[in-house]
């Protein structure tokens, strides 16, 4: 009989020797077969492999299916140990997610998650979440830019946070001073709770390390009941994600109430959240009932002018 704890290991120790980082499967790898360990199995199945990359159970397929595609290659390598291995379809979780209209986060909803956040425990935590979804909130980060910032990342003369790419490219997001205040406050927390220098990151863990996705994940769902959050079923429940799509639409209905030229600034919102496609950032204006009201206003505004 195979030792899956140890054949993951090596598995991992080959693949990093290779070059290959694995910071997301390091971690969710092992926990898989901790996952088939408590159901009494001995060999990796099709059926096993589906249930455990299926959680959480409000979590984006997307992400699913980036779990079970570790499975897979761990399946796939293990195949050669053990012949009873089943390595589970490509096709088994859809390729790409339908797109569901977001969960747009009003003022008061975002002041109920930063309210739940800051009665986390121990203090340092709360900190970091409540800055987190702070940011976030202000900003239409990605969740893994925001977790990839370091300190050095912030301007604060300038008031500008530079989002690196992977390619060593990047942009920069302009701040409100009240933003960047907020941030240094944080980072006065953190050094008052780590003497030694810690991860230069701009969120950390309360182990000094950099915040990562899955302590995320884990925590945000919480984070959303506490705050007494719903959406329209259980797929369309508030999600991380939806802090960058509340943001965009805010940004659009104070345009479109300012009466702007809102053609003319689209490209400035898609520059800010990091969209190569505009059509992206043009996607927004059919996201939120209240912003395509007011278009469709200032269209039965316009057609009455005419002649």
């Amino acid at each position: 009989m195979i030792d899956l704890s140890a054949a993951v290991d090596t598995y991992l120790a080959m693949r990093r020797g290779l070059g290959f980082k694995l910071v997301d499967a390091g971690s969710l790898l092992p926990d898989f077969v901790s996952f088939l360990h408590n159901h009494g199995a001995e060999h990796v199945s099709t059926e096993l492999a589906l249930a455990w990359a299926t959680q959480p159970v409000n979590a984006e397929p997307l992400w699913w299916r980036q779990r079970l595609g570790f499975v897979r290659g761990f399946a796939q390598y293990l195949r050669n140990l053990d012949p009873d291995t089943e390595v589970p379809p490509r096709d088994l979780l859809p390729a790409r997610q339908q797109r569901i209209a977001p969960y747009l986060y009003s003022d008061v909803d975002i002041g109920a998650l930063m309210e739940a956040a800051r009665a986390l425990n121990p203090p340092l935590r709360a900190a970091t979440y409540e800055a987190f979804i702070g940011l976030l909130s202000v900003t239409g980060l990605r969740r893994g830019e925001a977790l990839a910032l370091n300190r050095e990342d912030l301007d604060r003369e300038q008031s500008l946070l530079v989002v690196r790419d992977a390619k060593g490219g990047g942009r920069k997001v302009p701040l409100h001073e009240t933003t960047v205040q907020a941030l240094q406050n944080y980072f006065d927390c953190v050094d008052f709770h780590f003497q030694l220098p810690v991860a230069p990151s701009v969120f950390v863990s309360t182990r000094g390390t950099r915040l990562n996705k899955n302590s995320l994940n884990a925590t945000f769902p919480s984070l959303i009941d506490k705050a007494g959050l719903t959406g329209r079923g259980e797929r369309a429940r508030p999600r991380i994600h939806d802090l960058r799509h509340s943001y965009a639409v805010r940004q659009l209905i104070d345009w479109h109430q300012q009466q702007v030229d809102v053609d003319a600034r689209i490209p400035l919102l898609s520059a800010v959240l990091g969209h190569s496609d505009p059509a992206s950032t043009y996607w927004y204006l059919q996201a939120s009932p209240e912003l395509f009201a007011i278009v469709g206003q200032h269209l039965e505004e316009f057609l009455g002018e005419l002649p």
